[in-house]
């Protein structure tokens, strides 16, 4: 909110600490060979460092955090897509409705968006349209971005059927090779370093350290995004896949919420109706009410 275009040093600062704690604990200071050919590893990479590079820039242009929080959550649409033309895979009907309504749902949030970037009184004749247009650039980076993250997940999954489950060192690997293309990003990278050590200084509880205000919230940021990852690695090695979706689908939901009402996004009621369609959706494509129906039975016992 500081700082719009900070998206390149907070993504930096994760890979790094990603790579470092990796190039430690899971590659032992590189004397341990990896499972997968590293030449699997520079493809995933580029796919990976490309989608989020390009999830960073779409909100420079007019894109809000809840409609790119959205956006987002209609990966299931991508992977289908691309699961039926690449993969030729065929699914239920539950599943091609549970597609339809996350498709409406976020088309419902992006035109109501769109009619708000549009109608902006805060914009005068000259600048309405170029805001519009900006805008349409930032959707078209969103579509690419989930786009290449549904072939990403195809990519990573014909090399997990072909060389087995590695999921430890993918994430090694995914945030460590993609590390000198930053030095594209070196002086975006710079520039938001000087503006974050210019902020207000501000004390750490309990520790009673001094720093900017800026640094404590991208320290705090990649400790959590850690805890995140790190976390969702954990319940994929104790819980089926099903429960992993729901867990990351409520995660969505909840960080939402929080960004709506703690930070005040502008979310009316279609916007409501879209988010409550997009999450409606995920949860008929996980079938999470199957599983609930025979533990409800069992509470009834």
């Amino acid at each position: 909110r500081e700082f719009p275009g900070c998206g390149n040093i907070v993504t930096f600062s994760q890979f790094l600490f990603i790579a470092v704690e990796g190039f430690i604990f899971e590659a032992n200071f590189g004397r341990k060979r990896p499972a997968i050919p590293i030449r699997n590893y520079f493809i995933m990479v580029a796919m990976f460092f490309t989608v989020s590079v390009v999830n960073n820039y779409a909100l420079n242009l007019n894109i809000a955090m809840p409609l790119h929080m959205i956006f987002r959550s209609g990966s299931l649409i991508a992977s289908m897509a691309l699961g039926i033309i690449i993969l030729k895979k065929r699914y239920s009907v539950s599943k091609y409705t549970s597609i339809a309504l996350v498709s409406l749902g976020i088309f419902t949030c992006t035109f109501m968006s769109a009619k708000q970037v549009a109608s902006d009184s805060s914009l005068n004749r000259e600048e309405g349209p170029q805001a519009f247009l900006w805008w349409l650039l930032g959707i078209a980076a969103l579509t690419f971005a989930l786009l290449m993250s549904a072939r990403m997940g195809i990519f990573q999954e014909t090399l997990y059927k072909k060389f087995g489950k590695h999921s430890k060192e993918a994430l090694f690997y995914n945030h460590a090779l993609p590390l000198p293309g930053f030095l594209l990003l070196a002086p975006n990278i710079y520039q938001h370093a000087v503006l974050f050590s210019q902020s207000e200084l501000f004390q750490v509880p309990v520790v009673g350290l001094t720093l900017p205000i800026m640094w404590f919230y991208l320290l705090m940021n990649v400790i959590t995004q850690y805890v995140c990852i790190r976390g969702v690695f954990i319940l994929t090695t104790e819980c089926t896949s099903l429960t992993v979706t729901l867990v990351v689908t409520l995660r969505k939901f909840v960080s939402l919420i929080f960004s709506i009402l703690y930070f005040q996004n502008p979310f009316t009621g279609w916007h409501w109706l879209g988010t409550a369609l997009v999450f409606l959706g995920t949860l008929m494509y996980t079938q999470v009410w199957n599983s609930l129906g025979p533990l409800l039975a069992r509470g009834r016992r």
